[in-house]
């Protein structure tokens, strides 16, 4: 075969493309329509996401074969294939909850599989739905070809007697509903108009939180994180990746070349300055495992000390991801930050150009009604908080910017295991003051570590949100807000102290001091340990068993490598 321009960015297909060796391969290539001057092209794989379980999912197909199209159109072969998604929303408060995280591991396997069996030269994403985004830039670090990724955009909200809601409304609607706040009726109809159509979680959830981290890091194209699922834009920006590949692939520029240490801090100050969610922490510090940058629970605290908080956007404040979009989206968050000194600037993007650069070519102010401005900040310091203590000796998350109790003590309720908690706030067990202890629910113990939607959306229905504090080796849903502490490390099914609190311990959380603790002696505590005894594991086959046994702590980001 003849060798033109092109074959330079052949940099691992050419194994399976060139040499009288690869006639058999070749072969192959050619019965999925690839021509000779297709062999000469640089290969390039698309991850698509795309699936019925979920709205934040099944518009994604339109997106990936305009991602084909613009990679065809910039002189690359295209490879389409398809991975898994499991929806949160759908499986909250349910055994199925269980696999959301472990789906995170599996997400990342495959593509990863797929890429390193298939020899692709490059690597396009396209996902939307929580677990999928961390799975994929899991993926994207591990390979470490040129990679790009594209988000599928945020659902619009719904709209009940005038007034927009989302899903967020409906698990706190269910709350009220079990009080008898609002008519059977009523719950039916806000469930008919929550949720329109196609796309991820409105507010600043997880969805929305990771595709605002990935931007900012500088892995997928300034502007994309906030256009809704539904504007014809999120076409432009897939087909557009095409010709950003091209260049990728070109100048050789891998994902390990942006995805530095500072472009994590520049992804962790956009979170904490947008209020973003506590899974966000135990993404991150996953996504950086596999870049192999060091990151720990720590850094989240310490930069959160010098990071404002400038945006209202839900589940602590009034607005959604649109409402964003509409203002001028993550730049104008990242401009306002690099204009107080707190983004890395010199950070490569895929754009070819740094931080820095980019940046210069937003012109918009910050409204000061959906993102503000840093003098009119709705707090000087960050959306996280990380807290330790000796029920937390490895640390724990709680998202501030979705409450005012930042001081607690009280009497703990403990419960083992998500629907226990339910039943508990439903049935009226929990009065204020108290103190809910929602635990084997970790990495290990769930296993899974599902979310608290469920729980947190009854708490805040019921009425007693606000007053109460949860705490629990799980976690939340990016939507859940009120006085919450999750991810606490160790967790119960290792012999973590959260294993060891009984009815009636008083628990007190002080956020100035970071610190969450039993009040019980050493000595007690140690009595306690001696007797306690491992559970039987919930699932010791499959997906699930075979996750329990290799997944590490919440500190470390519940990764299984």
């Amino acid at each position: 075969m003849t060798t033109t321009v092109e074959v330079d960015l052949k940099k691992k297909s050419r194994v399976v493309t060139h040499g009288p060796d690869r006639a058999g391969a070749r072969a192959m290539l050619r019965a999925t329509g690839l021509d000779d001057d297709d062999m000469e092209k640089p290969f390039v794989a698309i991850g698509n996401l795309a699936s019925d379980v979920t709205p934040c999912n099944v518009h994604l197909d339109r997106q990936a074969r305009k991602v084909k199209e613009g990679l065809r159109a910039a002189n690359s072969v295209p490879f389409l294939f398809g991975t898994i998604t499991i929806s949160d929303g759908i499986s909250m408060g349910t055994e199925g909850m269980k696999a959301s995280l472990v789906s995170r591991e599996v997400i990342a396997d495959s593509i990863e599989t797929v890429t390193f069996g298939e020899s692709m030269d490059g690597l396009v994403v396209v996902a939307a739905c929580d677990k999928n985004m961390p799975g994929a830039m899991m993926a994207i670090a591990r390979c470490n070809v040129p990679s790009i990724f594209v988000y599928g955009g945020a659902i619009m909200p719904g709209n009940w007697n005038g007034e927009d809601i989302n899903i967020q409304d409906m698990y706190e609607a269910i709350g009220a509903y079990s009080q008898g706040k609002i008519t059977l009726d009523e719950l039916i109809g806000m469930e008919r108009v929550a949720c329109p159509g196609e796309g991820a979680c409105a507010g600043m959830f997880t969805a929305n939180t990771m595709s605002s981290a990935i931007e900012a890091m500088g892995m997928s194209i300034p502007g994309a994180a906030s256009i809704p699922a539904i504007d014809p834009r999120n076409d432009q920006v897939a087909f557009d990746t095409g010709s950003v590949m091209y260049d990728l692939l070109e100048k050789d520029i891998k994902p390990r070349d942006i995805m530095t240490r500072e472009a994590f801090e520049n992804a962790i100050r956009v979170v904490l300055a947008m209020g973003g969610s506590t899974n966000a922490a135990l993404h991150m510090l996953a996504i950086a495992h596999e870049a192999e940058v060091e990151l720990s629970l720590e850094d989240f605290d310490t930069l959160s000390r010098t990071t404002p908080y400038i945006t209202d956007l839900r589940p602590g404040g009034r607005f959604v991801m649109s409402d964003m979009d509409k203002v001028g989206g993550v730049p104008v968050v990242m401009k306002e930050l690099a204009g107080a000194g707190l983004i890395h600037e010199d950070c490569l993007t895929i754009t070819g150009k740094t931080v820095g650069e980019n940046l210069a070519e937003v012109a918009t102010e910050p409204d000061n009604c959906v993102i503000y401005s840093i003098p009119n900040a709705k707090s000087p310091t960050g959306g996280l908080v990380i807290l330790k203590g000796n029920l937390a000796p490895e640390g724990c998350v709680m998202k501030v910017s979705s409450t005012a109790r930042l001081k607690h003590e009280g009497p703990a309720k403990v419960y083992d295991g998500e629907r226990a908690a339910f039943n508990a706030v439903t049935n009226g067990e929990i009065e204020a003051g108290d103190v809910l202890v929602l635990r084997y629910e970790g990495p290990v113990g769930g296993p899974g570590m599902q979310e608290m939607l469920s729980v947190t959306g009854a708490m805040m229905g019921t009425g007693i949100g606000e007053d109460i504090l949860l705490m629990t080796d799980g976690r939340f849903s990016g939507a859940s807000r009120g006085p919450i502490i999750g991810h606490v490390a160790p967790e119960a099914a290792v012999g973590g102290p959260i294993g060891l609190v009984q009815d009636g311990d008083t628990i007190t959380m002080d956020v100035d001091a970071r610190t969450l603790d039993v009040n019980i002696s050493d000595e007690e505590m140690e009595r306690r340990r001696a007797a306690w005894q491992p559970p039987t594991p919930r699932h010791t086959t499959g997906v699930l068993g075979k996750y329990a046994k290799l997944v590490s702590s919440a500190s470390r980001g519940a990764v299984t490598t």
